[in-house]
């Protein structure tokens, strides 16, 4: 496979691995800021929407060592990969569709409506996501072709997050209830999600025929433990992959409560707010994939880290707005609104471009830790990485629901006349505020404490 690398294979390698998560990139950017406040307005209480959110990571994370075992064992002229991509696409569309669509019944026929669809999707997402991140390892030894690889995996995933941002803002109305323009949202995005995935599969096969094959030994449970559990390295990615996700999920999840109950932006320009972290966090891949390459992942990691600190701590303190009469754009007709608009955009950029690097870098240092490992199984650390990761989210966003129950959150709209959201208890304000800023910060630091230990021999690729 090293030998096929030329300049024309490279581009269609790149390319076709950059669509390869758009499709569930998509899917993970429009579940990890809308779907929370989607079950609110669709009459499910804070404490069960955050349930639901917790279900859906808790059930992508089983399901995920269950599919990297039988990828591995997966036999095809294409390699173990590519059959669960194309098979698992059709699927993925409809779930998503019917995961943003509002059932008529009581709070228990939703809840249960949700509870299904939720695992079907998630289903469909892991039998896409799971082999896709194995082939990474796979494809090349290559440390530069590696980081080259993931790099264009996230950067194909945050465009598609992007896209999946402006959609949801075009298609979505001001009011934020659970209507058919959140069915609409995801039949397109259903319908994006499975294109990207088919073309991907149709670039990557060639490569994948070639690549490097899981050795196809049967380990109980007992013995993948043990495994991973002598792997210092990986226990170290993990570590840190799960410590920069919580953060990374926790803000995105309360991102649009945050601005619109606590800083009072009114949802009709609320919905665009994601769209510049997502852009920010695209160039931010960018400058973390060069300062990789030209210094080391361990330097890219410390600099972006101290940029999502620092403006995460800014979020903290940010005042809300003034009030002035009238709804939607009419905030920008005071001169203060404006400049903490301003202000709002900037720290959100800093925290795009600083959290890009849970992106990049513990992917990248992934394959560093398979190496490790005598037999190389992809597809075992793969499961194992993102069940763990996963277990890890699903305790933070049910913690959140958790906070803001026992914070007094009020989840209804009242006053339509100006801000169609209602103003906050100061408990309710202050626990949003800690989720935007303080415990990310925490997490992160936290992480950068751990990877100070990591092989200096390492540290130079």
């Amino acid at each position: 496979m090293e030998n096929s690398h030329s300049k024309k294979n490279i581009s269609r390698l790149m390319f076709s691995y950059g669509l390869g998560d758009a499709g569930t990139g998509l899917v993970a950017t429009q579940f990890g800021f809308f779907l929370f406040k989607f079950f609110i307005s669709a009459g499910l209480p804070v404490i069960i929407a955050g349930s639901l959110l917790m279900l859906i990571k808790i059930w992508d994370a089983i399901n995920d060592p269950l599919i990297g075992w039988l990828s591995d064992r997966t036999k095809s002229r294409w390699g173990p990969r590519i059959p669960w991509m194309i098979s698992a696409s059709i699927p993925l569309g409809f779930s998503l569709a019917a995961i943003w669509w509002t059932p008529t019944g009581s709070v228990l026929n939703k809840t249960i409506y949700y509870a299904i669809i939720s695992i079907v999707v998630m289903t469909a997402y892991t039998s896409i996501n799971l082999p896709f991140a194995a082939l990474s390892t796979e494809i090349s030894e290559k440390i530069e072709i590696r980081t080259r690889l993931n790099a264009s995996r996230f950067t194909g995933s945050i465009i598609a997050g992007l896209t999946g941002l402006i959609i949801a803002g075009v298609v979505l109305g001001s009011e934020g209830s659970a209507n058919n323009e959140y069915f609409l949202m995801g039949k397109i995005s259903g319908f994006i999600a499975v294109a990207t995935t088919l073309i991907s599969c149709w670039g990557l096969a060639p490569f994948a025929k070639k690549a490097r094959r899981p050795s196809g030994k049967v380990e109980p449970i007992l013995l993948q433990f043990k495994r991973i559990f002598r792997n210092k390295k990986f226990l170290k990615v993990i570590t840190l992959y799960i410590l920069l996700w919580c953060a990374l999920q926790l803000m995105q999840t309360v991102a649009l409560i945050y601005v619109e109950d606590v800083l009072m932006v009114p949802a009709d320009v609320a919905k665009w707010i994601p769209i510049p972290f997502q852009i920010s966090a695209l160039i931010g891949l960018q400058i973390w994939t060069r300062v990789s390459n030209k210094l080391n992942r361990i330097a890219a990691l410390n600099y972006g880290a101290i940029i999502w600190i620092i403006s995460c701590t800014a979020s903290l303190f940010l005042p809300s707005l003034a009030k002035v009469s009238g709804v939607g754009f009419s905030i920008f007709l005071n001169t203060y609104n404006i400049i903490l608009f301003i202000l709002l955009i900037f720290i959100i950029c800093l925290i795009g471009i600083g959290a890009s690097t849970a992106f990049l870098i513990p992917w990248s240092l992934l394959p560093d830790a398979i190496d490790e490992d005598p037999e190389k199984p992809a597809g075992l650390y793969t499961a194992w990485m993102v069940l763990i990761q996963k277990i890890g989210i699903a305790l933070s966003v049910q913690l959140l629901g958790f906070l803001l129950y026992l914070s007094g959150y009020q989840s209804c709209f009242v006053d339509n006349d100006s801000f169609n959201i209602i103003e906050q208890c100061n408990s309710a304000q202050l626990t949003i505020r800690l989720c935007i800023g303080f415990i990310p910060s925490i997490l992160v630091i936290i992480g950068l404490l751990i990877m100070r230990q990591w092989d200096r021999k390492l540290i130079t690729n």
